[in-house]
């Protein structure tokens, strides 16, 4: 399978969670689906007209913050 078109089918996978009403951080995103830059797929479905709500959550272990998008 060639770049552009894992990075389609990740986009997929990802809109079709985010279509089932739920939600996706980083650490989701690379274990179910292999991907790394999360961020980078939430950007072009925002370009393609979806509108993505984004909640920045701070992990109480480290007090670190990382992203949650939901599809609103």
């Amino acid at each position: 399978m060639n770049t552009q078109s894992r990075q389609t089918s990740q986009k997929v996978k990802i809109l079709n969670l985010l279509e089932a009403n739920q939600s996706i951080t980083p650490i989701l995103a690379l274990n179910k689906f292999g991907v790394f830059r999360l961020s980078a797929i939430i950007r072009k479905l925002r370009v393609e007209g979806h509108d993505i709500k984004t909640t920045m959550v701070r992990n109480p272990r480290n007090n670190s913050l990382f992203a949650s998008y939901k599809l609103v």
